[in-house]
């Protein structure tokens, strides 16, 4: 049986709040409509060169990453909005919230998850996840 290692004392580590972070990532990127506001936040809440992993495809950079979170709302309409269902969970660098999405009337449309992956409490890559559609 392997054991488990425990950080030396007074070596604990900081791990970051992923709900926030998260929460922050679908608020402040993924649900913001002004252009420079967006990117604005993806620059806060992204590394220097991060890479989110889509169904579609691979986005590289945080000016890419701003503008796939616009094109979405574009395509979408004004009232569509991610909103978190629950709360954030994760460890060790790595963070998983789910949300659900649709228009303003509450209709949900799409659901899945985001997991991040964390560095210095920013986000280095973002994995898009999609649950299928209802049956």
């Amino acid at each position: 049986m392997e054991s488990v290692q425990q950080p030396a004392a007074g070596l604990a580590r900081q791990e970051p709040d992923y709900d926030a972070l998260l929460r922050a990532n679908l608020e402040r990127v993924f649900n913001e409509r002004d252009p420079s506001a967006r990117l604005r936040a993806v620059e806060a809440l992204f590394v220097a060169q991060p890479t989110m992993f889509e169904p579609d495809g691979i986005v590289e950079g945080r000016a890419a990453i701003a503008d796939v979170a616009g094109a979405l709302l574009e395509t979408f309409g004004p009232g569509f909005a991610f909103v978190p269902d629950g709360t954030a969970r994760g460890h060790h660098g790595l963070g998983c919230l789910r949300w659900r999405a649709g228009p303003g009337d509450g209709t949900v449309t799409v659901t899945g998850a985001d997991v991040a992956a964390i560095s210095e409490g920013r986000i280095a890559r973002l994995w898009v996840l999609l649950d299928p559609p209802a049956r």
